[in-house]
């Protein structure tokens, strides 16, 4: 009596294993190259104010600091924070009523006040927008955060690539040489896009 195996008998047993064997394998080769390959983000700035100046920058010079590749596109009004002067940004509590007006002077009961002040009281007092943007740098600066100058330079210093927006350059009439010399380039979207579509974690503020 044979009793050799028949051939298709084996390639079917040889392919079953492989088809168990080669997934786990091609998996566990994946996750080595994802720990060896430093983490990349892909973030849109489009706000220029004040306040939403901090999340962009906050959120780069960790990933820079945590050794991501980091590239921030800045269009709109968040091209206003590549502009060679932003020690003067300010900010709008009009419109915005989840921000807690908090005095950052006097004794601890009077900073704790929530100071909900109505947007039609906002509109017609004169100088409430400047008055706003003084009591946000004084609360920033008495709780030892970072400026907006000195958490881009930090972005900078960090390998931070800035870009900007070629079509809202354009659009509102700037020329390059209104923005920091650190810029990396001037692209439209389907170029960062590009840079987007490889990165770990894309963001949109």
């Amino acid at each position: 009596m044979d009793l050799k195996p028949n051939d298709a008998l084996i390639d079917e047993l040889i392919k079953r294993r492989l088809d168990e064997i080669l997934p786990q394998r091609i998996e566990q080769k994946l996750a080595e190259l994802r720990d060896k390959k430093p983490g990349s983000m892909a973030m849109i700035a489009t706000k220029g104010t004040l306040d939403w100046a901090y999340p962009p920058f906050i959120l780069a010079t960790t990933a820079s600091a945590l050794g991501w590749n980091v590239s921030v596109f800045f269009t709109f009004y968040g091209l206003n924070l590549l502009k060679k002067d932003i020690s003067d940004l300010h900010m709008s509590p009009l419109g915005n009523p989840g921000m807690p007006m908090k005095m950052p002077f006097g004794p601890d009961w009077f900073k704790g006040i929530n100071w909900n002040i109505p947007n039609a009281v906002q509109a017609v007092v004169p100088g409430f927008e400047a008055m706003a943007s003084t009591l946000m740098k004084q609360t920033v600066h008495n709780k030892g955060v970072a400026s907006i100058p000195e958490l881009r330079s930090l972005a900078i210093e960090g390998g931070v690539e800035l870009i900007g927006c070629q079509m809202t350059v354009d659009l509102f009439g700037f020329k390059h040489e209104d923005f920091i010399p650190e810029v990396k380039e001037y692209v439209g979207a389907a170029s960062f896009l590009a840079i987007a579509r490889d990165a770990d974690v894309t963001l949109f503020v």
